[in-house]
C-alpha cells in the first residue's frame, strides 16, 4: 500500500494531469444479459474481450503521460485492514438489505472480496436458493469512474446517484478515499451533507471545474436542482468569490444524461460542444455567484457566452462539424463530445466519431492514434496540440467516453494569464 499521500488538487479540466484513477472493465460486463441490461442503465450489452482491448490502448496512453491507479487495487489495499473491511461490508450489506451475506463476505481474502464486490456475488457461492443469479449485482458501470465521484479543488466529492443500482460504487469510493493513505483530502457527499430533504442528486459527469473560481454543472436526468443547491452550499465554505453556472439538459434521449456528453473543455480557449443543446435558448443557463454566505443568480444567454463574460474566452468546436446537420446527433450519441484532457490542448477521445475528429483537426489540432502513441511512433511531448484517437466501437455502446472513464485527483495549475 502506497504510503506517500497525493495532495488532491483539481482546479481545471485541462491542467497537466499528474494522477488519475481508472477501472479496467472486467467480468462484470459479461454478467449482464439482454433481459437485465436496462436495470443496469444500459441500452445494449458489451463484449468484455473487445471492450478490454479498446480500453487497454486508452489506459496505455494515460500511462505514457501520468500516474494511473486502478480502483480495484486500491480497494484491495484497504480491505487488508480487518476493521475497515468490516465497516465497508456492513455498510454495503445494510444498503442492499443482504445482512445474511456479512459473514461470508468478511471471510473472503482481500483480493477476492474486492473482485466479488465489483463483479457480483453469485447465490451459488453461499448456497442460497433464489431465482436471481446474483445476490449482490455486478457493478457494470464502474469503469465510468467519473459518475460516482469527482474532484472539486482539494476535495474528493462523492456523488449521490439518481439510480440505486449505482449506490455501491459510491460506498466503495467513499471508503477508498477515506481510508487509503494515498489520499490527502476531505471527502464530501454534498447532496447528503447539505440537501437534508434526501432527494438531492449530483453525479460527477455533470460537474466540471473550469477555473479555480468557476464550476459548471448540468441539470437534468442525473443532477437535480436540490443537488445544484448542495453544490452552492459547499462552495460557500470556500474562500473567495465562486461562480457556479448550471446548464439545463434535455431529459431524453439517454445520450444527454450528463453535461460532459454535450460539453467538454479542450484547451484554455477551446471547447467541444453539441450545438443543439449548448446554444439553444430552449435550455436554461443560469449563473450563480457565491460570495461568502451570499449567493445571487442571473439568467445567461448560453453556457459559452457566460464563460466569456467571466474572462474564459472559449471558442467552440462543434460535435460532428457543421457541414451536415445529421453528423452531430449521430456522433453525440456515441460520446462525440466526451473528451478528456491530459494537458492543455492535448486530449483523448473516440476515433469512431470521424466528423468530430475532422472538425478538431480543422481547428488546428493534430490527430494521432492511440496505437501510434503506445507503439512509440509518436512522442506526445513533441506535439503542441493534439487529439489522441482511440478505438471505442464497443466501449461507446456503454454510453460514455474518455472523460467518463477517468477520475483525476491531481492536476497542475493552468497559466490563464498567459493564455
Amino acid at each position: 500500500m502506497d504510503s506517500n499521500p497525493i495532495h488532491v488538487s483539481v482546479n481545471s479540466e485541462i491542467g497537466k494531469l499528474q494522477h488519475v484513477l481508472v477501472h479496467t472493465p472486467g467480468a462484470e460486463l459479461e454478467n449482464m444479459t439482454p433481459e437485465n441490461a436496462h436495470s443496469f442503465l444500459y441500452s445494449d450489452i458489451l463484449n468484455m474481450q473487445v471492450a478490454q482491448k479498446e480500453y487497454s490502448y486508452f489506459k496505455r496512453v494515460l500511462q505514457k503521460v501520468t500516474c494511473v491507479h486502478e480502483i480495484g487495487d486500491l480497494l484491495t489495499d484497504i480491505l487488508t485492514n480487518d476493521k475497515i473491511k468490516a465497516i465497508l461490508v456492513d455498510r454495503i450489506c445494510k444498503a442492499e438489505n443482504v445482512a445474511y451475506l456479512s459473514n461470508y463476505l468478511k471471510d473472503l481474502e482481500p483480493a477476492e472480496l474486492s473482485r466479488q464486490l465489483i463483479e457480483g456475488v453469485y447465490f451459488k457461492d453461499i448456497s442460497y436458493i433464489n431465482n436471481e443469479k446474483f445476490t449482490l449485482q455486478p457493478l457494470a458501470n464502474l469503469f465510468f469512474m467519473r459518475d460516482a465521484s469527482f474532484t472539486m479543488f482539494d476535495d474528493l466529492m462523492i456523488s449521490n446517484m439518481a439510480s440505486n443500482v449505482r449506490a455501491r460504487e459510491c460506498i466503495i469510493l467513499d471508503a477508498i478515499y477515506t481510508y487509503h493513505p494515498m489520499f490527502d483530502a476531505q471527502v464530501v457527499n454534498p447532496a447528503v451533507k447539505y440537501a437534508t430533504n434526501t432527494i438531492g442528486t449530483v453525479e460527477g459527469g455533470d460537474v466540471q471545474i473550469i477555473r479555480d473560481d468557476i464550476i459548471i454543472s448540468g441539470m437534468g436526468a442525473r443532477t437535480n436542482m436540490h443537488g445544484i443547491n448542495a453544490l452552492v452550499d459547499h462552495l460557500k465554505t470556500k474562500p473567495g468569490v465562486k461562480h457556479l453556472i448550471f446548464q439545463e439538459l434535455p431529459l431524453q434521449p439517454d445520450s444527454f444524461i450528463h453535461l460532459d456528453m454535450v460539453f467538454t473543455m479542450l484547451d484554455v480557449d477551446r471547447c467541444m460542444a453539441f450545438k443543439p443543446v449548448i446554444q439553444n435558448c430552449q435550455y436554461k443557463t443560469f449563473h450563480i455567484t457565491i460570495d461568502g454566505q451570499k449567493a445571487y443568480g442571473e439568467d445567461e444567454h448560453d453556457l459559452i457566452s457566460a464563460l466569456n463574460k467571466l474572462n474564459v474566452p472559449v471558442e467552440p468546436i462543434f460535435c460532428g462539424g457543421e457541414k451536415d446537420s445529421y453528423h452531430g446527433p449521430r456522433e453525440q450519441w456515441h460520446s462525440g463530445c466526451n473528451f478528456f484532457c491530459f494537458a492543455p490542448g492535448k486530449f483523448l477521445g473516440y476515433g469512431r466519431n470521424q466528423h468530430t475528429i475532422q472538425a478538431i483537426n480543422d481547428a488546428g489540432f493534430s490527430v494521432v492514434t492511440a496505437a501510434d502513441v503506445v507503439n512509440n511512433k509518436v512522442n506526445l511531448e513533441k506535439i503542441n496540440k493534439c487529439v489522441v484517437a482511440f478505438e471505442g466501437n464497443e466501449l461507446s455502446r456503454g454510453g460514455g467516453g474518455a472523460r467518463c472513464m477517468t477520475m483525476p485527483v491531481q492536476r497542475m495549475a493552468v497559466d490563464w494569464q498567459g493564455a
